[in-house]
């Protein structure tokens, strides 16, 4: 079996639109704060001098958004109500475990320009890897845009899908749809450039409105998917951080494959 990485790390020196904060408690560091936890907390004197070398354990406090690194975005990002259902879309917390491991598929969409491609697009690629997803397949983006990760052009230089191809893929039975880049949405200035030639709403973020009326699931902000040796006969692996009440959780997400 071999696993590889799909992963983006969250990482505090890098840019980021909504800046990481990374504060580390060193071994040292840690035994003073235990010490001083015990005393106030539990009435409890110890001297962190006794500990082995004076360290305790390191601490990491980080201050970020749910929507840093690769994750997955739920139901509950998309709007507050849904058109199906009960009507209550369900957060990150809500969300089945199975829908997060299964046949992987990797479409590759290196030659679109930034913006949205639609179902020709899709269509063709299908063609051209002689597969068509199959329902409860994880459907994967390789975009291209993991190797801006770190710079302001990761977000701003990608490519999305359009309103009807994510309904394409719904049709078929996907449930999960990842990408390498940061939305699944085309870029923020190229949807509202193309709104203000068009006065369409329907170009104003269709992959994540319809989820509004269609439950799904987005994996946004992959990486590596271009070391994927064939484009589907692997599974993946996705599983977000069950975080109660949020509309995402970061996940490590990875392919599995028989050697």
């Amino acid at each position: 079996m071999r696993i590889i990485d799909l992963s983006s790390p969250v990482d505090a020196g890098g840019y980021e639109a909504d800046p990481v904060v990374h504060e580390v408690l060193t071994p040292r560091e840690g035994a003073l704060h235990m010490s001083a936890e015990m005393r106030e907390h539990f009435g409890i004197e110890f001297d962190p001098d006794e500990l082995p070398d004076g360290e305790f354990l390191s601490l990491d406090r980080i201050t970020l958004t749910t929507h840093t690194g690769t994750h997955v975005d739920a139901p509950s990002h998309y709007g507050s109500v849904a058109g199906y259902g009960t009507g209550v879309p369900r957060h990150i917390h809500e969300m089945p475990v199975e829908w997060f491991y299964g046949r992987g598929v990797v479409l590759d969409l290196t030659d679109a320009e930034v913006g949205a491609v639609g179902v020709a697009h899709l269509e063709k690629e299908f063609a051209r890897i002689d597969y068509t997803p199959a329902p409860n397949d994880i459907v994967l983006l390789h975009t291209g845009a993991d190797q801006r990760a770190g710079t302001p052009a990761y977000f701003t230089d990608f490519t999305g899908l359009d309103g009807p191809a994510v309904h394409l893929l719904l049709d078929l039975g996907v449930r999960v749809i990842g990408t390498d880049a940061f939305s699944l949405d085309a870029p923020f200035g190229n949807i509202i450039e193309r709104y203000r030639e068009t006065g369409d709403r329907s170009v104003l973020w269709p992959a994540h409105v319809t989820g509004r009326d269609r439950e799904y699931c987005q994996i946004e902000r992959l990486a590596n998917l271009g070391a994927l040796p064939e484009p589907y006969g692997f599974l993946v692996s996705c599983f977000p951080v069950k975080i109660t009440g949020a509309g995402a959780g970061w996940a490590r997400a990875v392919a599995i494959m028989e050697d």
